[in-house]
């Protein structure tokens, strides 16, 4: 990049930075996001297929979940980037729907591209696009319909849809049960339905199968007493949580002690015995029989936790702690001390069960818990984390459900519907955001689509017979992939929440018109790699020895 002065360049960018602009900077954006839009794009609905993808170590992932498969693809280009923010941000706010938001930017792009070739400028694309994704969210709050936390068989049934296509989908039963019994468990009632995900621990074991996965009404820690001599099970558990060492505390300054005599050393030794001795009396007079403690538990107040028939379990995480705080309803203690029975927690069963080669603490039958566990179990160890990952969409779209209490019918039929509504809402606008508006609703028609192609289906066939049932006012009437028909997807049970709609249509309308209104591109060249040997100029070290 460089002007002229009397003859005499001058050049602004450094040397070698590329700058690409107008038409061409447009199509090179389009032509990358289309390409990510398009990897993912046979992943989608039931009879999507999976992406193994080997990273730069040799890892293998397994999935056909369009967030991990974009975060795991290493895109360069910082237009093919912001499809993969598209993905992520679907992912971030609803947990599902990923795929169908890249598709649905991709097309949004594809049909730009076709509009800028027409000569219709990229800014009256992009208002177009905003007027048609306001009025599709507004369409699709009209479709939307009402459900309660109470109703778990429709939670059941947002849960299977969530899992139709992924890897989990044999066992979608048993996994949907655990994500709705363990969603409704957690839900915050006080203000207004509120929903922490965070408060789902999910630990996985490599052995069993899919279905000897199970939900524990309490918190399992993937660690084991700290002596052997402690009891393996413990009923009736009055739980300690320790924030604090049980051990002797060092002094905050260096000091020494002189010792002149072996009585001394003798004392000195009784002197720290008895003081362990009275850390672990302060613990058994406040009733605890079980003890998690967050940092190190000393050899010798291990033995006498033990001998005193106390549960221990020592380095337990702080993320732990936290949920066993809300599991079982215990203080954490910082002062060992100064504890008493008001700091202590319940539970019916803490016990030390062998899972699959390994000893894992079970704390089951908590009192009204607001934090649970589940157990995966797996042939290996891909499976579990495929599974594990359908698991996280299915209890994420349960909680967004939950939240909201909005919903739609799944299997295409909403984004046809809002197509042939926007086509309507098209015929009334008088500037060229007509055309926008009616690109907007064709792209909508990418989902149905390319769920009839990855089934093997005609596309042309399965739409036009969609079009032609929302025509005559079926709003649900969606694609049975298994059968190749158009039928009702409500009563079918194939449901999703409406936040996963508007979310996907707003980042995928909100991404194509930043790509859309960019007509230049200026891209620095990375600094040189440093020379061997140390910095240029500087010898490669020390002359050799005579």
């Amino acid at each position: 990049m460089a002007g002229q002065m009397s003859g005499q360049p001058i050049f602004i960018l450094r040397e070698g930075s590329q700058r690409t602009r107008g038409r061409d900077a447009q199509s090179n954006n389009i032509m990358a996001a289309k390409a990510v839009a398009e990897a993912v794009r046979t992943t989608l609905g039931p009879k999507g297929m999976d992406k193994m993808l080997v990273d730069s170590l040799g890892d293998v992932v397994i999935t056909n979940d369009g967030a991990t498969i974009l975060k795991e693809m290493d895109i360069e280009h910082p237009a093919a980037k912001m499809i993969v923010e598209v993905a992520k941000t679907q992912d971030d706010e609803v947990g599902d729907g990923t795929t169908s938001a890249a598709v649905v930017a991709g097309e949004l792009l594809k049909k730009a591209e076709e509009m800028i070739e027409q000569d219709v400028h990229p800014t009256i694309i992009a208002a177009g696009y905003r007027m048609a994704s306001k009025k599709a969210g507004e369409i699709l709050k009209t479709l939307s319909k009402h459900v309660t936390c109470d109703n778990k068989e429709m939670l059941t049934k947002i849960s299977d849809t969530a899992m139709t296509g992924k890897g989990a989908e044999a066992s979608k039963e048993v996994l949907s049960k655990i994500a709705v019994d363990a969603i409704t468990s957690i839900v915050d009632q006080d203000g207004g339905n509120k929903v922490e995900i965070e408060n789902v621990k999910i630990e996985k074991k490599v052995g069993g199968r899919i279905d000897d996965s199970e939900l524990i009404e309490g918190m399992i820690l993937d660690k084991e007493r700290v002596h052997a001599n402690m009891p393996k099970k413990v009923e009736g558990a009055k739980i300690a949580l320790l924030n604090t060492a049980i051990e002797l505390k060092e002094t905050e300054v260096d000091a020494e002690i002189s010792i002149t005599s072996p009585d001394q050393l003798q004392s000195f030794l009784d002197q720290e015995e008895a003081m362990l001795r009275n850390l672990v009396n302060s613990i058994t007079e406040s009733g605890a029989n079980v003890v998690f403690c967050q940092k190190g538990i000393d050899d010798m107040a291990q033995h006498f936790l033990a001998k005193a028939g106390l549960f221990a379990v020592r380095r337990v995480k702080k993320s732990d702690m936290e949920k066993l705080v809300r599991s079982t309803g215990a203080k954490l203690v910082t002062n060992i001390e100064e504890m008493n029975a008001d700091d202590l927690g319940q539970a019916e069963l803490v016990e030390e069960r062998k899972i699959g080669g390994d000893n894992m603490v079970f704390i089951t039958g908590c009192v009204n818990p607001k934090s649970v566990s589940i157990l995966l179990r797996g042939g290996t160890e891909h499976v579990i984390d495929n599974i594990e990952r359908a698991l996280e969409d299915a209890l994420r779209v349960v909680a967004v459900a939950i939240e909201d209490e909005e919903l739609v019918a799944g299997g295409g039929a909403p984004e046809v519907e809002v197509a042939l509504r926007l086509n309507e809402y098209a015929a009334t606008l008088s500037g060229r955001e007509q055309l926008a508006v009616k690109a907007f609703a064709e792209a909508l028609e990418i989902v149905p689509r390319t769920l009839a192609e990855n089934a093997g289906l005609d596309p042309i066939d399965m739409l036009v017979e969609l079009r032609s049932h929302h025509e005559k006012g079926i709003k649900t009437a969606g694609l049975n992939v298994y059968t190749g028909t158009v039928i009702d997807m409500w009563e079918n049970g194939v449901v999703e929440p409406l936040r996963v709609k508007t979310q996907a249509i707003n980042s995928a309308a909100e991404a194509s018109v930043m790509i859309l209104r960019i007509d230049d591109i200026i891209a620095s060249t990375r600094a040189p790699p440093m020379p061997e040997g140390g910095m240029g100029g500087m010898g490669g070290g020390m002359p050799p020895m005579m």
